[in-house]
C-alpha cells in the first residue's frame, strides 16, 4: 500500500524504437511509411553476392571463349544476342547449352547443400555425404542396367531415389527429435550401403551400359544440351517460391529448439520442409549431370565464410555452386586436352581435402571446448575447497 498523501507510481511506457533502427551491419529496405513491406539486408552479404555474380559472369565468358578453338568475346556476344555469326555452331550449339546445364546444376547443388546443412547444423551434412545423391544414383543406375536410358525418364527416377534415401535417413535418425550427429552418421552409413548397390548394378549390367553408367556416376556435362537444361530450368523456376520461403524459414531453424518453440515455430514441419526441398534440388541436379561430388559441401561453407552471416546465404551459395561447376568443367576440358575429364573428378579432387580439413577442424574445436570445460570445473572445485 502507498503512504497517505502519495500517488501510486505508474510505469512509463517502454520507448518505441526509433525509425530506421536496425542491427549492426544491416540496411532496412522499404522502411518508409508508404511501404507496406520492409526487410533487412545484410550489407556485406549483398556486396559479396554482387562480386560473386560478376565473377560468375567472367567464368561464363571464359567458358564460351576457351576451347579447342578460341572464340572472340565479340562473336560470343553476337551469338547470345541472336545476331548472325560464324561461331553459331561452336558457341550456340556446343558450348552454350552445356554451360547452361552446368549453371543450373551448380546452383541447385549449392542451395541444396545450404538447406541440409542448416537443418543438420553440421557443415558435413551435404547431399553427397548423407546418401541423397547415392540414392538418386542407385535407382538411376539400376534403371539403366535394365534398359532405361532415356534422359527424359532418368531425372524423375533420380528425384524418386533421392527422396526415398533421404526419407529412410530421416526416419532412422529421428528419436524424439533430429540430432545433428546422428543424422550425419546414419546418412554416411546409407551412402556406403547405396554405393555398394550401385557397384552391384554395374557388375550385373551390360558392358556398354555399365560404361555409360560409370561415366554418369562421376558427374559429367559431356554431351549435355538443351534437352537436359530446359526441364531442369523450368523445375527450378517452379521451386523458386519454395526457396524464397526457405530463406525466411532458415532464421527460425537456426535458433535453439526452446526459443523457436516459444515463438510458435513448428520445428518438425519446418525442418522436414527444408530437407525435402534440399533433397528435390539435389536429386534433380543429379538426374541432369550425375552426382557431381562436393559441390553441395563446398559452396555453402565458402559462401558463409565470405559473407560472415549467421545463416548460410542461399543466393551466394547458388552463385558459388554455379561457378564451381562451370569453372571446374572448363578446367576439366583444358587441363588434359584433348582428353576431357568429367567435372566430378575435378570437384572431388578439390572437395576431398576440404572435407578432411573440416573434420580435423571440428575435432580441434571440440577438444578446445572440452579443455575449457575441464579447466572451469577445476577452478570451481578449487574455489569450493577454499571456501
Amino acid at each position: 500500500m502507498n503512504a497517505p498523501g502519495t500517488r501510486e507510481a505508474v510505469a512509463a511506457p517502454a520507448p518505441r524504437p526509433a525509425a530506421g533502427h536496425r542491427p549492426a551491419g544491416y540496411a532496412v529496405l522499404g522502411a518508409d511509411r508508404a511501404s507496406r513491406v520492409s526487410f533487412l539486408l545484410h550489407r556485406r552479404a549483398a556486396v559479396v553476392a554482387v562480386l560473386l555474380a560478376a565473377a560468375l559472369a567472367a567464368v561464363c565468358l571464359a567458358y564460351l571463349c576457351v576451347g579447342e578453338d578460341f572464340v572472340a568475346p565479340s562473336d560470343v556476344l553476337d551469338v547470345i544476342l541472336g545476331r548472325p555469326s560464324s561461331q553459331e555452331l561452336v558457341v550456340g550449339t556446343l558450348r552454350l547449352p552445356r554451360m547452361a546445364v552446368g549453371l543450373l546444376v551448380g546452383a541447385a547443388f549449392g542451395v541444396a547443400g545450404g538447406l541440409i546443412q542448416t537443418v543438420a547444423r553440421n557443415p558435413l551434412a551435404s547431399p553427397d555425404i548423407i546418401g541423397v545423391t547415392q540414392g538418386a544414383g542407385a535407382l538411376t543406375v539400376g534403371a539403366m542396367t535394365f534398359g532405361v536410358t532415356s534422359y527424359t525418364v532418368l531425372p524423375y527416377l533420380s528425384v524418386a531415389g533421392g527422396l526415398l534415401a533421404a526419407g529412410l535417413v530421416y526416419v532412422f535418425a529421428w528419436r524424439g527429435g533430429l540430432h545433428a550427429t546422428r543424422f550425419v552418421l546414419i546418412g554416411i552409413g546409407f551412402a556406403v550401403a547405396l554405393r555398394s548397390v550401385i557397384q552391384l548394378f554395374l557388375t550385373k549390367g551390360d558392358y556398354l551400359v555399365a560404361q555409360q553408367a560409370q561415366v554418369w556416376m562421376t558427374g559429367s556435362l559431356n554431351g549435355r544440351g538443351w534437352a537436359e537444361a530446359a526441364p531442369l530450368g523450368w523445375a527450378l523456376l517452379a521451386l523458386l517460391p519454395a526457396v524464397l520461403w526457405a530463406v525466411r524459414a532458415q532464421r527460425t531453424v537456426s535458433m535453439d529448439d526452446d526459443t523457436a518453440t516459444a515463438l510458435g515455430v513448428r520445428l518438425g514441419r519446418t525442418r522436414l520442409g527444408l530437407v525435402a526441398l534440399g533433397v528435390v534440388l539435389a536429386s534433380m541436379a543429379t538426374g541432369a549431370a550425375g552426382p557431381v561430388d562436393f559441390v553441395a559441401l563446398l559452396a555453402p561453407q565458402i559462401a558463409r565464410r565470405l559473407t560472415r552471416t549467421a545463416q548460410i546465404p542461399l543466393f551466394s551459395s547458388a552463385l558459388l555452386g554455379a561457378a564451381i561447376v562451370v569453372g571446374g568443367d572448363l578446367l576439366a576440358r583444358k587441363l588434359f586436352a584433348p582428353t576431357e575429364l568429367p567435372v566430378g573428378v575435378l570437384t572431388a579432387a578439390v572437395g576431398a581435402p576440404y572435407l578432411i580439413w573440416l573434420i580435423i577442424r571440428g575435432h580441434r574445436t571440440r577438444s578446445r571446448t572440452a579443455g575449457r570445460g575441464r579447466a572451469a570445473g577445476t577452478r570451481s572445485r578449487a574455489a569450493g575447497g577454499e571456501a
